[in-house]
């Protein structure tokens, strides 16, 4: 599977994700202890919104606050179609600065793909819905990520560290606790 194929199954799954969201869940606790269920929807929006924008060459906006209309589903999938559109509009080899400085188109879509994926099962598991990936994907998600998330990175990042599984769990479960989450 490509990256854009895969990004645009997470988006897919994540979109599904943010629907099955209750609005009486909003307020619930996440893995991500920062953040309850909205601000880390409002995040993963965010992300997709920004990340979109630098794909298609548009300026950052300093300070931007991102804010959730009354269907966050919605919201989200017109966010990821528009981003997708552009990740098949550009040239993975060209360089993107998606915020952390210019990198590889591949990079900055790999990040993209970790972080929506990662935060679709953050809100999953906060609000008692299935959380796992489709395993071909959580698969490749977890191989990109072994290759970037360095113990460097997780000290600059915010990343925990890697919580133990066992050897035979998912590769949604694999993913999430090399990420430093208590699945």
């Amino acid at each position: 599977m490509d990256l854009v194929a895969a990004l645009s199954q997470t988006f897919d799954h994540t979109h599904g994700v943010i629907a099955g969201v209750r609005a009486d869940q909003m307020s619930n606790a996440t893995p991500c202890t920062e953040w309850d269920v909205q601000a880390l929807i409002t995040h993963a929006l965010g992300v997709v919104a920004g990340i979109g924008s630098a794909v298609r060459g548009e300026s950052p906006k300093e300070g931007a606050q991102f804010a959730l209309d009354g269907d966050a589903a919605a919201q989200f999938r017109s966010l990821a179609d528009g981003t997708l559109a552009a990740w098949k509009n550009v040239d993975l080899n060209s360089e993107i600065n998606i915020g952390a400085g210019p990198m590889p188109g591949s990079a900055a879509l790999s990040i993209n793909l970790l972080d929506t994926a990662t935060h679709s099962w953050d809100i999953a598991h906060a609000t008692g819905q299935p959380e796992a990936l489709p395993e071909e994907l959580a698969a490749l998600i977890f191989g990109i990520c072994q290759g970037f998330i360095t113990d460097e990175l997780r000290s600059f990042a915010g990343f925990n560290p890697s919580v133990p599984v066992s050897a035979d769990a998912n590769s949604t479960l694999k993913l999430v606790s090399f990420l430093g989450r208590n699945p």
